[in-house]
């Protein structure tokens, strides 16, 4: 069904009509007037979902019918692309998890548009506490090649982005391996030292995963695997700008150095959209969730256990603290990742380009979405 829709740029606010064919946009143009306030803007995209709304792809009993759940409900909160994403944990468990995901792609078409890969966020990373983050220290291991393209063969070749520590012998090859059988490398959790990561890029890593985040509670204020991630041109970064993995200075300083070279990412698990109270997670054994939505290990408050947030609260926090437009925090949340992933794609509002799309309404700092399409489908209305 071919259609259109009208309402503001959210870049400049001009009044536009969007069309729609066969699921693509198939023009853009100005319009003198439209009575619809609402803006228009392209569907965030989400590197790192660990699990939303209860669900999380890492345990044993999650189902593709739960996959598919978790999929509608990022749709409701604007996710119009994601990658599920598997954490460190036993060879079968991870291999668990990667059929369960690929069950859920083959099962609905517009479920596996949704799903744009799959992240393997270790076992390959750092043991020490701090860099470890809320990972079983159990399953940690150094990069095995052999045991990643068994995944990656389970996983029909949708592990598109991994992310690894560089401070294991061996890494350099594995990395390049990676980079030429078409996979990101993301360096994160990792206590790798400058020289390492220096190696690391030349290899082919190309983004440091939640830069700040799964690190040391203290460093030397010098050398330090942080600085030299931040200052090294070559490497996109993620950041959880949920407003508790990074302070609004730290994260003022990544964003102007990283520039155009900067995503945002929820780093969700199960815990986004629940009541504050103690949980058992995969992640890290029990964890609090506070009042405000801050996740924590309850052994060790100081490390979070990831995110309670989605993608558009983040994206509500930088423009609520002024930290970022709105335009640029929909860029960083949609434009950017599309780019780090592919940089010969030309996403968001242009002709040709999925029709991924936000209707939304911005009054002060706040935030509502009234309509969410996927491929040119409604998928969300409020």
């Amino acid at each position: 069904m071919d259609y259109s829709i009208e309402g503001r740029h959210y870049k400049t606010r001009v009044p536009i009509r969007v069309e729609i064919k066969e699921g693509l946009i198939s023009k853009v143009e100005q319009i003198e007037k439209c009575d619809n306030l609402a803006i228009l803007a392209p569907g965030l995209v989400d590197l790192q979902v660990n699990g939303f709304q209860g669900i999380d792809f890492n345990e044993a009993h999650t189902k593709k019918e739960d996959v598919t759940e978790v999929t509608q409900s990022l749709w409701n909160v604007g996710v119009t692309s994601y990658f599920p994403t598997v954490i460190t944990n036993s060879d079968s468990s991870i291999s668990g998890s990667i059929r369960t995901i690929l069950e859920a792609c083959s099962a609905d078409s517009l479920v596996d548009q949704t799903i744009k890969g799959i992240h393997l966020e270790g076992p390959f990373i750092s043991k020490e506490p701090g860099p470890l983050g809320a990972h079983p220290v159990a399953f940690v291991q150094k990069p095995n090649w052999e045991l990643f393209c068994k995944w990656q063969d389970q996983a029909e070749g949708k592990i598109t982005l991994i992310t690894m520590s560089p401070e294991w012998p061996g890494s350099a090859d594995f990395i390049r391996k990676c980079v030429a059988s078409g996979v990101k490398v993301a360096i994160g959790h990792t206590a790798a030292t400058p020289i390492q990561i220096k190696v690391a890029v030349a290899a082919g890593a190309s983004l440091s995963t939640h830069l700040g985040n799964a690190a040391h509670v203290m460093l030397p204020r010098h050398t330090n695997y942080i600085w030299e991630q931040l200052a090294n041109d070559q490497l996109w970064c993620s950041c959880i700008a949920d407003g508790f993995h990074l302070p609004s200075a730290v994260l003022q300083v990544i964003f102007k150095v990283k520039s155009d070279k900067c995503l945002l990412v929820s780093d969700s698990t199960k815990f986004a959209g629940l009541s504050p109270g103690s949980y058992q997670s995969p992640i890290g054994g029990e964890v609090v969730l506070n009042e405000d939505g801050r996740l924590s290990l309850k052994e060790n408050p100081e490390l979070l256990a990831g995110s309670a947030k989605s993608l558009l609260d983040c994206v509500e926090f930088l423009v609520a603290h002024n930290l970022l437009s709105l335009a640029d925090a929909l860029d960083m949340a949609s434009i950017n990742p599309i780019q780090y992933l592919n940089p010969s794609t030309n996403p968001g509002l242009t002709t040709g380009a999925k029709a991924d799309l936000l209707v939304l309404n911005q009054q002060k700092d706040e935030i509502t979405l009234l309509k969410v399409f996927k491929s040119g489908k409604q998928v969300y209305s409020a």
